[in-house]
């Protein structure tokens, strides 16, 4: 059991995660929480030299065990050797400020275990375990022309039918589950889904929401096309992931629902750039042609209508490292104080904790100390992050 520690960080302006104008404060820290935000500094000094403290980032579309692009590979592999790349994916998450991920297909106990008795260095880390996926749809690995196995149902699982999915559903939180992921069409990297028809029947999609609901959490569903997302949110999905070719119609049917949208622009960006080199199947390019510039679009209609937009990432392999790519991507469409906002508060209200996301007292003290002032220059946000500090559970990392 680790003594109880006593932190304060000193010379910085405070983003809180919500104001548009940064404060003057200290934030002082005791046993791993914010317990004041002026006063003199106590304990051990982060001396942040003029620079900006904001809340630690949230990414709420991670994918520890998303260890390449091609799906039936990743699905094939031991899990002994998808575990120990995952802990080497969640280390550099936390290296590059993201002190919380959401882990939307995939994660399982033993990975959360080896995180909570800090057997790895990692972020605070929510998983789904495997997504749900129809025969043929998102998750569905197998190509359409070879008799193959789907493999380990690692990152997702082939279940059809409501009472299998209530089952699957049951189990899924019975190991530990933050929430429920499905597929709700077709997607970039699988091989035999057109990528706008929806996936599960309302039946279904029901029997998954209703069983999340009972239970407290909720479900995310992978969706782009208007028709998929209008599926999925009607029959009670909480949060839309992707949702590229969302329209103005479905926009304002999200907000009347209550639906996030967690867009997830690194991952199109990358693969448009770097999709040939990392082994991007030709169909996969061309799916990715279909939906990198709506992606823009989608947040500026989710933004007018009233939508609450998260961040997300959803890099696999070694598109990993473009994580940070991601806030430049949404800062280009929304500025840099709401993909800021977006990237802790709102996250923070998407997985239900309103302890992170935040620097206010009582938070977890979960922070980023940057160099310099995001709202006057949003390149701090991606630029030199050796430059920046990160502090967890009111520790330095």
């Amino acid at each position: 059991m680790s003594a109880v520690h006593t932190l304060s960080v000193v010379n910085a302006a405070i983003f809180d995660g919500v104001s548009a104008e940064l404060a003057d404060g200290v934030v002082h820290i005791h046993d791993g929480a914010i317990v004041s935000l002026d006063g003199p500094a106590h304990g051990e000094v982060i001396d942040a030299r003029g620079g900006t403290v904001i809340p630690g980032l949230i990414d709420a579309h991670f994918h520890a065990y998303g260890t390449g692009l091609d799906l039936l590979a990743v699905e094939s592999s031991p899990l002994s050797y998808l575990s120990l790349a995952g802990a080497r994916r969640l280390a550099s998450a936390l290296s590059r400020g993201f002190t919380t991920v959401r882990d939307v297909a995939g994660g399982d106990p033993g990975l959360a275990r080896a995180v909570t008795e800090k057997l790895i260095t990692a972020p605070r880390y929510l998983y789904t375990g495997p997504a749900l996926s129809q025969t043929g749809g998102h998750g569905d690995p197998r190509p359409g022309d070879l008799d193959v196995c789907a493999g380990g149902a690692h990152l997702a699982e082939i279940v059809d039918g409501v009472d299998a999915l209530r089952r699957a559903v049951r189990d899924r939180f019975r190991k530990g589950a933050h929430a429920i992921k499905i597929m709700a069409s077709g997607g970039v990297v699988s091989l035999t889904d057109p990528i706008r028809i929806p996936q599960y029947s309302s039946a279904e999609i029901q029997a998954v929401t209703d069983e999340a609901t009972r239970r407290g959490s909720y479900v995310a569903a992978h969706a782009y096309s208007p028709e998929a997302i209008a599926h999925a949110v009607t029959n009670g999905v909480r949060t839309i992931e992707h949702g590229n070719l969302l329209d103005a119609p479905t926009a304002d049917l999200m907000a009347e629902r209550g639906a996030f949208l967690v867009p997830t622009l690194a991952a199109y960006d990358a693969m448009d750039r770097r999709g040939e080199q990392v082994g991007l199947a030709p169909i996969g390019r061309s799916k990715n042609r279909e939906v990198l510039t709506a992606g823009r679009r989608a947040i500026e209609l989710a933004r007018a209508a009233g939508v609450p937009i998260g961040f997300g990432t959803d890099l696999m392999g070694v598109l990993e490292d473009e994580q940070l790519t991601g806030l430049r991507l949404q800062v280009e469409v929304e500025g840099a104080l709401e993909t800021l906002r977006s990237a802790t508060s709102v996250n923070a209200e998407i997985i239900g904790r309103p302890d992170l996301g935040r620097i206010a007292v009582g938070a977890r003290a979960d922070l980023v100390i940057l160099p310099g002032n995001p709202l006057e220059d949003p390149a701090v946000l991606w630029a030199h992050p050796g430059r920046w500090r990160v502090v967890k559970d009111g520790r330095l990392v």
